[in-house]
């Protein structure tokens, strides 16, 4: 341990706490993503796109944090599977909506035990979950927006 620099130490490292548990929290999600073809990035867009599906891409990057680069081959290999198609609005070429496709609606309710599998897997009371979650809402959106 550095006498020199404590601040310096691992241990006391909000960023390493979050990249760590951001970490161990996607491997808790890729046995159950993996049982339906599905990467933790294509699952948020799916959970996107169930909650309002038609949406044009840049709204789901934005929704999603994900940059074009990323979402592009993303939605490329989800249409591929066939959970969405992308369309071209005929008034705006430049803008593409993505919308799920009748096996991409019917995904939704093979995901829906997802979230209640997490909970018991991290073994934290739902109150402390909540709470982390809230307080990490806090700290997202204070730098999303520079608040």
């Amino acid at each position: 341990m550095s006498e020199k620099h404590p601040e310096l130490n691992l241990d006391n490292q909000l960023c390493f706490s979050l990249y760590a548990a951001s970490r161990h929290i996607t491997r808790l999600y890729q046995p159950m993503l993996k049982q339906h073809n599905l990467t933790y990035p294509q699952y948020i867009v799916l959970l996107i796109l169930w909650q309002k599906d038609g949406m044009l891409i840049k709204d789901i990057g934005e929704r999603a944090q994900l940059k074009s680069n990323t979402l592009t081959p993303l939605l490329k290999r989800l249409e591929q599977n066939g959970l969405v198609t992308r369309q071209r609005d005929s008034e705006d070429e430049r803008q593409c909506y993505v919308y799920l496709t009748e096996q991409g609606k019917n995904l939704e309710s093979l995901c829906a035990c997802i979230p209640s599998q997490m909970l018991k897997q991290t073994e934290m009371p739902i109150e402390k979950l909540i709470e982390l979650k809230q307080l990490l809402d806090q700290l997202v959106v204070k730098e999303v927006h520079g608040k």
